[in-house]
């Protein structure tokens, strides 16, 4: 029997799921973010600014959907100011219901220290009968944190381990995220080691069934038109039945997405024990399953667009990448091979 692992019905919408804007330390306002990737062919943007959670749904018409998000962050080691080698952790939470603005892990009077932050603190709600959360660099206060918004009503993705200096020891136990950005745009573009396949391979030989997304992290401080630029560098391509607030949370929720930084993934799907993939024009497709019994196929001349892969039970999980002649990228979710 087939299963579709992409759904067969509905529509790939282009997605940035995680955005600064002039709201913190961004360049752009958040109306000059629509327009400029809605030229790029974007109809989702999560507006995810540092600290900062607001009602983005004027944005929302009937080509585009603005996700109401944040960016949230636990302070550096010990909890002075960034330095070379500090440790940290950021993560993007997106309200699954656009009617709930009620900020979780608020505190009265920190961490709206990030560019135009403290100006928008009187817009921020929050429960008032809840204390002051004070955060800490710590395995259980990042778990109780992402535990919070998780219960809040939040989607939540762990962002960019490898600008956050943070390593194997330090990840491994975070416990209550539904995604990694396997790609961060704007640290990959920057130079820093954050095509995370391998902390996303991590996380699933753990038996840890989250998403990857890919997003650009913009701050958009050099023009929109030059090569410094960093948006339009990573982006999540989602399946969903409508576009609006409601069908691209289902999408999410359900991990009816892939995430690239070029390439397409059109159609995935199981059958008799196989992995059907096609794509876009591409120099090789590649079945990872459990870490090590990887499988390619690769572009012999005559133009690559398809891939079928044999999958067995000892496999554990299976996920699929798509490389195109510039060397770019596109990463499936990983697929346990005990729900086909």
């Amino acid at each position: 029997m087939r299963k579709y692992l992409l759904p067969k019905e509905g529509t790939f919408y282009k997605a940035n799921l995680h955005c600064h804007t002039t709201v913190t330390d961004g360049k752009l306002s958040p109306e000059e973010i629509k327009k400029e990737y809605m030229k790029k062919g974007y109809s989702v943007v999560a507006y995810t600014d540092h600290n900062v959670f607001l009602d983005y749904q004027h944005l929302t018409d009937e080509k585009f959907v603005a996700l109401n998000g944040v960016e949230s962050n636990t302070p550096a080691d010990g909890g002075g100011p960034l330095s070379k080698d500090s440790k940290v952790c950021h993560f993007c939470a997106i309200a699954k219901d656009k009617t709930n603005l009620i900020l979780p892990c608020y505190h009265r009077e920190k961490y709206f220290h990030v560019g135009n932050a403290e100006s928008y603190r009187s817009q921020v709600k929050f429960d008032e009968s809840e204390p002051d959360y004070e955060r800490y660099h710590c395995l259980a206060c990042v778990n109780d944190m992402m535990q919070r918004f998780k219960s809040a009503g939040f989607f939540v993705t762990y962002n960019h381990p490898g600008w956050s200096l943070e390593r194997y020891p330090d990840y491994i136990g975070y416990r209550h995220m539904d995604a990694i950005e396997i790609y961060n745009g704007s640290c990959i573009h920057s130079g820093y080691a954050d095509y995370n396949s391998k902390e996303y391979d991590d996380f699933l030989m753990k038996g840890r069934r989250i998403f990857c997304v890919g997003a650009d992290d913009n701050h958009n401080r050099f023009p929109i038109d030059s090569a410094d630029c960093e948006s339009f560098r990573a982006f999540t391509m989602l399946k969903a039945k409508s576009l609006t607030y409601e069908g691209i949370i289902e999408a999410l929720e359900n991990g009816n997405f892939y995430a690239s930084q070029g390439p397409e993934i059109y159609e995935l799907y199981y059958e008799d024990s196989k992995i059907y993939v096609k794509t876009s024009d591409c120099e090789r497709i590649t079945m990872s399953a459990n870490g090590r019994r990887n499988q390619t196929v690769r572009n012999q001349g005559k133009g690559l667009t398809e891939g079928v892969f044999q999958v067995t039970p000892d496999d554990g999980y299976i996920r699929i990448t798509v490389m195109d002649k510039y060397g770019k990228t596109a990463s499936s979710n990983g697929y346990f091979v005990d729900e086909f």
